[in-house]
């Protein structure tokens, strides 16, 4: 792709989500797309984003279980942007019609009070630059469609990393812990909407350790001169499948000990 098809691409993707209408897949618009390209055009999508007086808040990692690797044949995770309008309060309403079709996921998310970046990043290093760890949720959203109606080709890594690795919303539950306060393998939820039990998981789903997840977004940064920066949330990655949440819905995730986190969908 060229620049001008990364930037025509990041405008289609940003008149979808204004809209309400989903764009086509791009992988067949640009049927050479290379993960280089999906981030360009995640790039210049988050560069118009930020131009009209968005700001970002962190990042968000994806991909990061197993099972979601073998589903899409990759065998790296992804990461997105989070900025300022995709934050919501634990227990907030999210109004109808914000998004498309909203699905959420349960993950820990790492608060950092140091800056955090470099190819010879280590464990300690993630474990030293982190403020706090949180229970949380991810609101997922797609603004790219999830298969081609003529052709069924479903949606592949470089339309869901273009499309901001489909990240929409973020919650934040009220419990803050040091990293060394819980194992956080071991640290799970049991997710239910509308009182019913729908997934529970692990933190070890998320690459055996959340805190391995958070190290490869640093190094990965590297590449691109980019730093993890004090004050960033970090989304270390979803440890359940992503629960589908049509209007009327009310996600509750309970972490144990850990703590909890909700929203519902007018």
């Amino acid at each position: 792709m060229t620049p001008d098809q990364h930037q025509s691409a990041a405008e289609m993707l940003l008149q979808a989500e204004a809209t309400g209408q989903q764009c086509g897949l791009l992988s067949l618009a640009y049927p050479g797309m290379t993960l280089e390209d999906a981030y360009a055009v995640q790039q210049a999508l988050i560069q118009l984003k930020l131009a009209s007086g968005r700001r970002k808040v962190g990042w968000k990692i994806g991909l990061t279980s197993r099972a979601m690797q073998q589903a899409l044949n990759i065998t790296t995770p992804d990461s997105g942007v989070l900025l300022d309008d995709m934050v919501f309060e634990n227990g907030a309403t999210v109004p109808a019609g914000r998004f498309i079709q909203p699905r959420i996921e349960a993950e820990i998310a790492f608060v950092m009070k140091a800056p955090l970046a470099g190819a010879d990043c280590t464990r300690e290093d993630v474990i030293a630059a982190t403020g706090f760890v949180a229970p949380s949720l991810e609101i997922l959203d797609t603004r790219i469609l999830r298969a081609d109606p003529e052709t069924r080709q479903a949606r592949i890594i470089t339309d869901t990393i273009s499309d901001n690795a489909a990240n929409a919303g973020i919650v934040l539950g009220e419990a803050r812990h040091s990293t060394d306060a819980h194992d956080l393998r071991w640290v799970g939820a049991i997710v239910a909407r509308n009182n019913v039990v729908e997934e529970t998981g692990l933190g070890a789903g998320v690459l055996n350790d959340p805190v391995t997840s958070v190290l490869w977004l640093a190094r990965r940064m590297a590449e691109y001169g980019q730093v993890i920066e004090a004050g960033d949330i970090v989304l270390s990655g979803s440890f359940i499948r992503p629960i589908e949440c049509p209007s009327g819905s009310e996600i509750k995730a309970d972490f144990g000990a850990f703590g909890s986190v909700a929203i519902s969908f007018e």
